[in-house]
């Protein structure tokens, strides 16, 4: 999508809240609003409607019981859109029912401008990894408070990528990075997340839903 504008559905029942995020995604000169809903009804009809690249939804809206359903019904209409949960309700077992459901990212309303339009970006081509990004993260006693316990977007790429069995060097390869890098990121990933190894922070991060599970693929003889 290098080579145009990044089109966004915005659905979020606050209107104050929604239209200061269209106006903002609109300074972007990647990104055009195509449309923006106060309510999952409304999102579903625009999705199918305007047939976006993302949409930024909300999960405590009017007409919004079960949000899976909402989502599988906007990719039903639409089904190569990306959709980023954008909520206050970080609860790990919501987590991994929208992700499981088909929702490529989710974004903590705690996260700030930048985050965002990252996770718009990364998520916004096909073959993107399936992560979370920006979910406030246990602290370790002692640590620090606010947004240096939130993984940056770069730490999910490298987390996703590790829980796909690559080794450093691999993941350094696939996001043009050095794997001195890669160590370094792992290092902050380690203690965000409490964590004492790359399979330690890997199991933690599922059951948080932080990443979706993968499945080490079998050697060829």
């Amino acid at each position: 999508m290098n080579d145009r504008q990044i089109r966004i559905l915005v659905a979020d029942d606050h209107t104050l809240l929604r239209e200061a995020l269209c106006d903002l995604l609109d300074t972007a000169a990647d990104f055009e609003v195509v449309a923006q809903a106060g309510d999952a009804e409304t999102a579903v009809r625009l999705a199918a409607e305007h047939r976006p690249d993302v949409a930024l939804l909300d999960v405590q809206m009017p007409h919004n019981n079960d949000p899976v359903a909402t989502v599988r019904r906007m990719l039903q209409h639409c089904p190569a859109l990306r959709i980023v949960i954008v909520s206050m309700d970080d609860h790990p077992v919501l987590v991994r029912q929208l992700v499981a459901g088909g929702v490529c990212g989710y974004v903590h309303k705690s996260a700030g401008w930048h985050t965002l339009a990252a996770a718009v970006r990364q998520l916004s081509g096909p073959g993107q990894p399936v992560v979370t990004l920006s979910l406030p993260t246990p602290r370790t006693p002692g640590a620090r408070a606010g947004a240096d316990q939130q993984l940056s977007a770069r730490e999910v790429e490298v987390l996703a990528l590790v829980a796909a069995a690559l080794s450093n060097r691999q993941v350094g390869a696939r996001l043009g990075i050095t794997e001195g890098t890669v160590k370094r990121h792992l290092r902050n990933l380690f203690d965000k997340l409490g964590a004492v190894s790359r399979i330690d922070a890997v199991n933690k991060a599922v059951a948080m839903g932080l990443v979706r599970p993968h499945r080490t693929p079998r050697a060829v003889a």
